[in-house]
Parts: C-alpha cells; sequence; structure tokens
C-alpha cells in the first residue's frame, strides 16, 4: 500500500479498510475477483466494523453496571420467571411501541439482571438506552434546581428510546423530586419512549413512597396504559458464591 493510498484512507478515517488492505490485495491476487467483488468485501469489512465501533458507543454510553444478558441469566435457578415471556420481549416490540415494563419481586430474584438483559439487547440492536439507579435519578432530578437545568435534563432523558429506572424503592424524597419524576415518565409516555423498571413496591406502595397520592394516581395512569408487570416470585439467587442478577 503506497503513502498516497494509506493517507486518503486516513483522511476518509477507513480504518478497517486500511487494516485489512494487504491481505485484501494478496487475497485478491489469487483469487481475481471482480472489481465490484473486490470493492464490497472491503466495504462490507468497514462497515461490520463501524457497526461495532457505534454499538461499543452505546453501550458505554447506557452506563450498564453489570454485563448481563439473556443468554448470562441463570435461568434453571430461577423458576419464578418465565423465559418464553422475557425470549418474547427480547424481540423489542415493547421498544418500538413505547410499551413500559415493571419487574417486581423481593431483593435478589433476578429483576436488575433481565432489565439489564433487555436493554442490551435495545442498545445492541441499534436503539438509544440508558441505565440510572432510583436514588442516582432522584439525586440527580434535585441537583438539577439547584442551576435551573431541569428542563435540559428531563430533555435528555426523554431522548433516549429506553430508559431503565433500577431499584425505585422506599426513599427520602422531597416534593420537588416527585414533581420531576411525574414530568419524566409524562414526557416519556407523551414521546410513547419505553421505561424499564424494578422495584420491591407493589403499585398500592407507589403513594407512600412518592407521598402524592394524587400525582401517584396520574403516574400509574401513564406508566401502566402501555405496560407489561413482570412479578418474580421465586428464590434468592443471592446465595453465597453465586452471581448476582
Amino acid at each position: 500500500m503506497n503513502d498516497d493510498l494509506d493517507q486518503l484512507l486516513k483522511s476518509l478515517k477507513l480504518r478497517r479498510i486500511s487494516e485489512v488492505l494487504e491481505r485484501e490485495l494478496k487475497r485478491a491476487e489469487k483469487e481475481s475477483p471482480s472489481y465490484s467483488e473486490f470493492l464490497a468485501r472491503l466495504l462490507r469489512e468497514e462497515y461490520l466494523e463501524q457497526q461495532r465501533r457505534n454499538t461499543d458507543a452505546r453501550i458505554r454510553r447506557a452506563r450498564m453496571p453489570e454485563s448481563w444478558s439473556l443468554d448470562t441469566f441463570p435461568w434453571k435457578r430461577q423458576p419464578g420467571v418465565d423465559k418464553k415471556q422475557i425470549r418474547q420481549l427480547a424481540d423489542l416490540e415493547f421498544v418500538r411501541t413505547g410499551m413500559n415494563l415493571v419487574f417486581t419481586g423481593e431483593a435478589g430474584v433476578g429483576k436488575t439482571g433481565l432489565a439489564i438483559a433487555l436493554l442490551r439487547a435495545a442498545v445492541q440492536s441499534g436503539y438509544r438506552g440508558y441505565f440510572v439507579k432510583a436514588q442516582d435519578l432522584f439525586d440527580e432530578m434535585y441537583a438539577s434546581l439547584a442551576d435551573r437545568s431541569t428542563r435540559r435534563f428531563l430533555k435528555s432523558l426523554t431522548s433516549y428510546d429506553v430508559v431503565c429506572v433500577d431499584e425505585l424503592g422506599y426513599l427520602n424524597l422531597r416534593p420537588e423530586q416527585t414533581n420531576i419524576f411525574f414530568k419524566l415518565m409524562d414526557d416519556r409516555y407523551t414521546a410513547r419512549k419505553a421505561t424499564i423498571i424494578t422495584t420491591n413496591l407493589g403499585y398500592d406502595d407507589w403513594a407512600s413512597f412518592l407521598c402524592n397520592k394524587h400525582l401517584t394516581e396520574a403516574l400509574l395512569s401513564r406508566l401502566r396504559h402501555r405496560c407489561q408487570t413482570i412479578h418474580i416470585a421465586g428464590p434468592s439467587l443471592r446465595a453465597p458464591d453465586a452471581d448476582h442478577p
């Protein structure tokens, strides 16, 4: 590969072609493909590499704390999960239609593992996703009031195709946090964006958690309008020396 061609590939940021060109040239000398076949082979290499980089970037931006996937979830150890139901959700129709998923159950039953697995499936399929612990989310909401960035913060979260809010439970919330959370869920409902929530609370407990009965009713009306609730009534997976979904 001459210097001029090398520089052109670098300028066009065709890194993968630059890496494989010499190999493909030697291969072409032996196989004598047509010009179009040779070009298609190079472009396919570049396309696949760009897809991989884009996927890696989406995964990093999603901030998933663990690498759970549907292939690594310990199905045999959790009889309380309907594997067929989760596999059907992995076709991502819930993302395309803006349907919410709410995983409920006691601590350690695998709610977070399944939520991350479905979020990962969405991100790997090209959707923009974001994972956040509920405590961190409410802390960021309150902090946004100080610098008046709440509107920008909500706009950013609403832009994601799917957001996972993990460990929604009994937190000490201020009224301002409850109001912002309602606005977030209302914005995502209006935009038909999917939200995944994991919680150990039943819906009847949300009013106590959010400390506002009327706002809770309005929030749940939106959340549950397009929603699948998946209750896991199985054993804890947090046995000694076990994986922790």
